[in-house]
């Protein structure tokens, strides 16, 4: 039997906490900052928890991940 593949473009863009669940970055952060209010920016710094429905669809992109 082989072992399943981990889709390298999901383990670069997401890691499990300790609890299992999926954390990810937030959109935004890359250009065009000037005209985002500062709220904006500190909350895209700040790394997001996946909403359960799109944690499905992760964990089958990531086999072994937690």
């Amino acid at each position: 039997m082989t072992k399943m593949k981990t889709r390298r473009s999901a383990a670069k863009r997401f890691s499990f906490t300790g609890t299992g669940k999926i954390k990810r970055r937030r959109a935004g952060h890359r250009h065009n900052m000037t005209s985002q209010p500062k709220k904006a920016k500190a909350l895209a710094r700040k790394p997001a928890i996946v909403r359960p429905g799109d944690s499905v669809l992760v964990k089958v992109m990531m086999p072994y991940g937690g």
